[in-house]
C-alpha cells in the first residue's frame, strides 16, 4: 500500500474534518468553470500508432439488478457499447476499440481500467443507464443524461458514485484491489479522490463534448460531474463514463433500448470523439 495512503488512513478523521470544512470551495456537484490558461498540447497517438479506444459496457454477470419495467442495464449498457465500438472503428479511420466485455459476464471495476492502462489506450469511455432508487416517489419522471469523470464531490452528493462503486463489494478482495476503499465508509471517498487522475481536465473537455453532443439532439442535460468513481481513478489516460438515459423512465427505457436512439446515442459519443481529437491537436 502507497505511503501516502497509510498516513491518510492513520489521520482519517482529521482529514475528513479538512475535507468538509473545505468542500464548499473545492468541490461541486457540476464542474466548475477551467482556468482561462490553454490545456497542454496533447496528441492523442503518436502518427506510427493508432488511436486506442476502450469501450467499458457498465456492469454484467452477477453485477446486474439494476432494471427497467422490461429491461436491464447491463444489457443495455453491452448492446450501446458493441454498436459505439463498431461505429468507432468505421467511421474514425485508424482507430482501435478494445472492449472491457463482449458478453454477459462479471469483469471487476479494478480490471476494466488495467486493460486500457496495458494497451497504453488514448480513451477510455464507460457505458452505463442511470436510475432511481425504487421507492422514491416520482423516480419515473427523471430524465436525462449526464457524463462523469472522476474527482470528488459534496459527500452528501456522491448518488451515483455509490451506485457503480457498489460493484465493488462483488469482488473477491477487493480492499486489496482498491488500497483499503470502502464503498460504505463515506471518507473513502477522500482516499480515492487523492489516486488523481492526471488526465482530468481532457477527461472535462471529452465528457463537455458528449453532453454537447446529446444536447443537440434534445436530450435533456444533467451536465458533466466529478464523482468517486472506482472504475475512472486509476485511468491513465482521459477517461469518461456516460449515463446514456433513466432506464427507471419508461420514455427513456424505450428510448435507450431502441435501434433508432442506440444509434443516436453512438453517433453522439463518436462526434464527440472526433471533436475532442480536432481540438486537442489543434491546441
Amino acid at each position: 500500500m502507497p505511503y501516502y495512503i497509510k498516513k491518510l488512513l492513520s489521520f482519517k478523521t482529521a482529514v475528513a474534518a479538512l475535507f468538509i470544512a473545505t468542500s464548499s470551495c473545492a468541490y461541486a456537484q457540476t464542474v466548475p468553470v477551467l482556468p482561462s490558461s490553454p490545456p497542454p498540447v496533447v496528441q492523442l497517438a503518436p502518427a506510427n500508432k493508432p488511436m486506442t479506444i476502450v469501450v467499458d459496457a457498465g456492469h454484467g454477470g452477477k453485477d446486474g439488478s439494476t432494471r427497467g419495467l422490461f429491461s436491464r442495464e447491463k444489457d443495455v449498457a453491452l448492446q450501446v457499447a458493441l454498436l459505439l465500438g463498431q461505429t468507432i472503428e468505421k467511421e474514425i479511420p485508424g482507430c482501435k476499440v478494445i472492449y472491457t466485455r463482449t458478453e454477459d459476464v462479471f469483469i471487476p471495476l479494478y480490471e476494466r481500467i488495467d486493460i486500457a492502462n496495458r494497451a497504453h489506450a488514448d480513451l477510455f469511455i464507460s457505458i452505463h443507464c442511470n436510475s432511481m432508487p425504487s421507492n422514491m416517489r416520482g423516480r419515473t419522471g427523471v430524465s436525462g443524461v449526464e457524463t462523469l469523470v472522476s474527482g470528488s464531490g459534496r459527500l452528501g452528493e456522491q448518488d451515483a458514485a455509490v451506485r457503480e462503486n457498489a460493484s465493488i463489494l462483488l469482488e473477491k478482495d477487493y480492499k486489496d484491489n482498491y488500497e483499503g476503499y470502502n464503498p460504505n465508509d463515506p471518507e473513502s471517498f477522500i482516499i480515492l479522490s487523492l489516486m488523481k487522475n492526471a488526465y482530468r481536465r481532457q477527461s472535462i473537455k471529452l465528457a463537455g463534448l458528449i453532453q454537447q453532443q446529446y444536447i443537440k439532439v434534445g436530450r435533456v442535460d444533467r451536465g458533466v460531474k466529478e464523482q468517486s468513481l472506482a472504475v475512472l481513478a486509476k485511468a491513465g489516460m482521459p477517461a469518461v463514463l456516460t449515463e446514456i438515459g433513466f432506464i427507471s423512465n419508461p420514455t427513456e427505457e424505450e428510448y435507450i433500448n431502441s435501434l433508432e436512439g442506440r444509434e443516436e446515442i453512438v453517433q453522439n459519443i463518436k462526434n464527440a470523439i472526433l471533436e475532442y481529437n480536432k481540438q486537442m491537436i489543434i491546441n
